[in-house]
């Protein structure tokens, strides 16, 4: 399985005290992907509107609450804006691109908040588009 590095490295872990790296990817293929996502997001950002990110920044505000309950909140909110998304784009392709919008624009509201939503928004997409990003990549690699 592939990992995609949002800071643009290859993943790694320490074995024996020393760094040993994933098995390569083809770099090409995932900054074909980036660019693809961005444009998108860019799309999408526009149409999200303000009163959507102050209700979850609301929620990420909200000590009382799991971190488990604000993923679940944050995939209702993700899944109820895929569903206005045009048909001709992939479901899963938006909800991708729509997590990580709202993840931007939340951190832009509220910058104390971007450790929280970055880590919930990365276990959103690791439980809900895991599978769906290994074909992505997979499907563009040569």
């Amino acid at each position: 399985e592939v990992e995609l590095q949002t800071d643009g490295n290859r993943s790694g872990h320490l074995q024996n005290g020393e760094l040993v790296f994933d098995p390569e990817v083809n770099e090409e293929v995932i900054r074909i992907i980036a660019a693809q996502l961005a444009e998108i997001g860019d799309q999408f950002d526009k149409e999200i509107k303000a009163r959507v990110v102050n209700d979850l920044v609301q929620h990420f505000l909200n000590e009382n609450l799991s971190g488990e309950e604000i993923t679940r909140h944050m995939s209702e909110v993700v899944e109820g804006l895929a569903r206005a998304i045009p048909s001709g784009m992939e479901q899963e392709k938006a909800m991708l691109v729509l997590a990580m919008v709202l993840t931007k624009k939340i951190a832009n509201t509220m910058p104390s908040l971007l450790q929280r939503v970055f880590s919930t928004t990365v276990n959103y997409i690791s439980q809900q588009l895991h599978n769906y990003i290994v074909r992505m990549v997979s499907a563009v690699e040569p």
